[in-house]
């Protein structure tokens, strides 16, 4: 391997410095390469040698503003803020002009959610610093604290300015643009900046990305792309690349696309499951099966994967195998809300009423309160005669759905078939008030009760014209 001079160096000190420890002899280190040893202790989370280190260094070099820096940093580290401040304040008054002075001062009030006073003390730091990109960076991320993201995207585009090549600040700005809504603006922004930085994968990534939100999927596939000619491996873009060719329905593009991801990658349950679904609109049902059994096999709790193989097979009517794979589903998790309404579904088709009626109920409890889970489950309540059931399951819909005709209509019903005329009535003019025109609902799933010329005659007295 080969290290430059710098690197070379830096680890003759470090293992210089961990044989000193292990032997208790004392070498000299001048004072730079101390401040080394102590932040790369820091990155490393070693606390306890960092600290060493410093106590050493500073007996060593006793008038080192580095090292006294350093012994700031570490301070505020350890939420030791108000020594931190008084030690930085001795610094100032020897050196006024030291930019890292101001940079921790803005830490200190940072930490105390001060952001304001943070940003005065970045700002000084701009008039002796000649690192102007790390400070707009500074100063943008404490701006994101005070959620202010007009100003902090303005700080990101300065630190861009200075170093077009700061990923972190291109992100930041982005996400500024988006959480303001500017989305088309971020994609004018990002053309400007690609002006001056083509091979910045990052930056065509998220254009495709802009583009893909505003529905504009031809830019975002071209722009996908382009992040993977600058950088082959790059596997969220061929990924975001295959969606973006999905919505156009290039359904061999798509799947050349997450195939790449699954060659670069361990293959995900969601490029597998997508590669299924591309299969299934080009009408290969083998192949399709193939990935929706991969999918589950790579990731047994990806409820997506299940519903995909069941609703294959609902599609294909063939209900015996749908059973199967939901049941192999709901072993695995009985508490899906969207594996027991297939369920329920499933079951319905093959006449199963009991184990349907169980379905819907299991999908309610889990948490389904979509109006046609209720209705389909009542209706099978229908059938199976179980009137009162009905009543109570229908009063529990309209708390979700209040004033739903199709809600009054079978109330109306169900109450008729059990001579609660009164009832029926009530909710039958309830009805007839919210929508008149689908009065046939009662026709079709309550003949006989249509068929009563006393409801004839209540229709005709409450739908007369004015």
């Amino acid at each position: 391997m080969h290290l430059d001079h710098d690197e070379e160096d830096y680890n003759l000190s470090l293992s210089k410095f961990e044989s000193m420890l292990k032997t208790n002899k004392v070498f000299f280190f001048d004072s730079e390469e101390f401040e080394e040893i102590i932040l790369h202790y820091l990155d490393m989370g070693k606390a306890t040698l960092a600290k060493k280190a410093l106590k050493l260094g500073l007996e060593q070099h006793p008038k080192s503003t580095g090292l006294k820096l350093v012994q700031v940093e570490m301070l505020v580290y350890d939420d030791k803020l108000d020594q931190a401040e008084k030690l930085l304040n001795e610094l100032y008054a020897i050196e006024p002009t030291n930019e890292e002075i101001f940079i921790q001062k803005a830490n200190i009030y940072s930490k105390r959610d001060d952001h304001e006073k943070a940003v005065e003390f970045l700002t000084t730091a701009l008039n002796y610093t000649e690192d102007y990109a790390d400070i707009y960076n500074l100063i943008g991320m404490e701006y994101l604290f005070m959620d202010n993201l007009e100003l902090a995207k303005e700080s990101f585009i300065k630190c861009l300015e200075e170093d077009f090549e700061d990923q972190s600040a291109l992100y930041n700005v982005v996400y500024c643009f988006e959480f303001l809504d500017q989305n088309q603006e971020a994609i004018d922004y990002l053309k400007t900046y690609i002006d001056r930085n083509p091979y910045s994968e990052i930056a065509w990534h998220q254009s495709g990305r802009l583009y893909y939100g505003l529905k504009d999927y031809e830019s975002a596939a071209t722009c996908f792309q382009l992040a993977t000619y600058i950088d082959e491996e790059f596997v969220g873009a061929y990924m975001e690349r295959g969606k973006a060719l999905e919505r156009l329905k290039q359904y061999e593009e798509a799947i050349e696309s997450y195939n790449r991801t699954i060659e670069l990658d361990d293959p995900t349950s969601y490029a597998l499951l997508r590669i299924g679904k591309c299969y299934e609109k080009l009408g290969n049902k083998a192949e399709a099966l193939k990935y929706f059994n991969k999918t589950v096999h790579e990731d047994p709790l990806l409820d997506k994967g299940w519903i995909a193989i069941t609703d294959f097979y609902v599609r294909q009517k063939n209900y015996q195998k749908a059973l199967y794979y939901v049941n192999k589903a709901l072993a695995i998790d009985d508490q899906n809300r969207l594996y027991w309404k297939r369920y329920a579904t499933i079951n319905k088709s093959m006449d199963h009423f009991e184990e349907a009626e169980f379905g819907y109920r299991k999908a309610i409890e889990f948490g389904d309160y979509q109006l046609d889970t209720w209705l389909f489950w009542v209706d099978i309540m229908l059938i199976m005669g179980e009137y009162n059931n009905a009543i109570l399951t229908l009063i529990q819909a309209s708390e979700y759905f209040p004033d739903d005709y199709e809600i009054e209509y079978r109330l109306a019903g169900f109450h008729m078939l059990l001579n609660e005329e009164e009832k029926g009535n009530y909710h039958l003019s309830n009805g007839l008030r919210i929508n008149a025109k689908h009065q046939t609902l009662l026709k079709d799933m309550f003949p006989t009760v249509w068929e009563r010329q006393s409801v004839q005659d209540y229709i005709a007295k409450h739908t007369k014209p004015e």
